[in-house]
């Protein structure tokens, strides 16, 4: 079964740093784009950065210069450093990874969500 599985929410002051990890599992042949993406209370899903398997990135303007976002291949993962936090960062926060699998071939993946609560 492939899934995503994420860690490194939690509750920060602004101005403060966390770093989300979101580990890739199962009969995986290749992983093609990786990313983050948050939802915060009573608003849609959004697009946070991207990282594609050659590694280049995709940041929002919301959060550039603040956020970065890596991979690395050997351990199916990708993170997002977030630096800088605000209370408008509050959310949850879901990475996606489109892969080809044995047997399925492509395939979307979500992760749980993670949430970062940005307050003092």
């Amino acid at each position: 079964q492939v899934q995503l599985v994420e860690s490194g929410g939690g509750l920060v002051q602004p101005g403060g740093s966390l770093r989300l990890s979101c580990a890739a599992s199962g009969n995986i042949l290749s992983i093609y784009d990786m990313g983050w993406y948050r939802q915060a209370p009573g608003k849609e899903r959004e697009l946070v950065a991207t990282i594609s398997s050659g590694g280049v990135t995709n940041v929002v303007d919301s959060v550039k210069g603040r956020f970065t976002i890596s991979r690395d291949n050997a351990r199916k993962t990708v993170y997002l450093q977030m630096d800088g936090l605000k209370p408008e960062d509050t959310a949850v926060y879901y990475c996606n990874a489109q892969m080809t699998v044995i047997r399925y071939g492509y395939l979307e993946r979500w992760g749980q969500g993670t949430l970062v609560t940005v307050s003092s």
